[in-house]
């Protein structure tokens, strides 16, 4: 089972993370080994909230290669989650927890002890601070990975946005020849790599109908001109009006849309497919996979949280 096991860190302690994912194991099985990075006291916790009965196995990092891991247990790495003088969970804490957790996690990557990690939901404004635009730049960041992409999967149609997380007055400044270039080489090595073939890519514009009032419109001078000497090598087309191209009848002729920016193509994704979709960190020397949903805090212990993501993030990893 070396190398095989799925890693899975808990995220944020205060999120619907233990809901969805007893969900996702009392509902399914999974050939791999699920290693769970987490507070072993939150997570007993939760298993008497939610009515969730499995033992629990704690593991020794340093000795972890010599366990032979299975799902009959919980296979469980303890991360001491600490509470404040008034026995709350407060934000430096909960940060403090949260970075332990991706420590561990990272460590077993690159001790190449498994090549999969899915990190539960996260409060990225609380935990990141300004540093990092979200958990993909942080990862990346982590192992000093410099071209990266977001990809939000779903077997029918996947996403990229070029830009992420950022302020759209600063989106314009952002796009360049070099990043489409980029963001669209990434695509296509990920799709060979992990499904076996080169994927149908359309590309959005950066402005309404890929028009612009102004004397300067990136769409022209920026997006078609790169497409046009990309499209030799892969099966990329557009520009394309983001308003019709996820019309049914254009998205079909696509594996992925790659937008100029973050809710430009998430929104429609989103709205098509809900929570059936995953967040996939490509051009990483391993899988990073996410729910592709927050911590949504309002959720916590009312036991109505949509487990699906979860579920094909376990899912996916499971079949790598």
């Amino acid at each position: 089972m070396k190398n095989k096991a799925i890693i899975v860190l808990a995220g944020e302690p205060k999120s619907v993370f233990f809901e969805i994912f007893f969900k996702s194991i009392k509902t399914n099985k999974y050939r791999n080994p699920i290693v769970l990075i987490c507070c072993q006291k939150l997570l007993k916790q939760n298993m008497k909230i939610f009515n969730f009965k499995k033992k629990i196995r704690l593991l020794n990092i340093d000795i972890i290669n010599e366990y032979n891991l299975d799902n009959k247990t919980l296979n469980v790495i303890n991360v001491n989650l600490k509470k404040s003088s008034n026995h709350t969970i407060n934000e430096q804490l909960s940060k403090s927890y949260i970075n332990k957790s991706f420590e561990l996690g990272f460590r077993l990557i690159k001790n190449k002890f498994s090549y999969k990690l899915i990190n539960g939901p996260i409060n990225k404004k609380k935990f990141f601070q300004k540093k990092h635009l979200g958990v993909t730049e942080f990862v990346a960041d982590k192992f000093k990975i410099k071209k990266i992409g977001m990809l939000i999967y779903n077997k029918h149609l996947s996403v990229c946005p070029l830009t992420t997380h950022l302020p759209l007055k600063l989106v314009a400044k952002r796009i360049t020849k070099t990043l489409i270039m980029q963001k669209i080489s990434i695509i296509d090595d990920f799709f060979v790599k992990y499904f076996g073939f080169k994927p149908k890519i359309a590309v959005t514009g950066l402005n309404p109908h890929c028009e612009s009032i102004l004397s300067y419109n990136e769409d022209e001078k920026i997006v078609s001109s790169t497409l046009k000497r990309l499209k030799k090598k892969f099966n990329v087309e557009g520009p394309f009006a983001a308003d019709t191209l996820f019309l049914k009848d254009n998205r079909k002729k696509y594996d992925v849309i790659l937008g100029m920016y973050h809710d430009q193509v998430l929104t429609p994704v989103k709205t098509l497919f809900e929570y059936d979709a995953i967040n996939i960190t490509m051009g990483l020397p391993f899988l990073r996979v996410s729910p592709d949903h927050g911590p949504n805090e309002k959720m916590i212990g009312k036991n109505k949280s949509n487990a699906i993501s979860l579920t094909k993030a376990l899912k996916f990893l499971d079949s790598k």
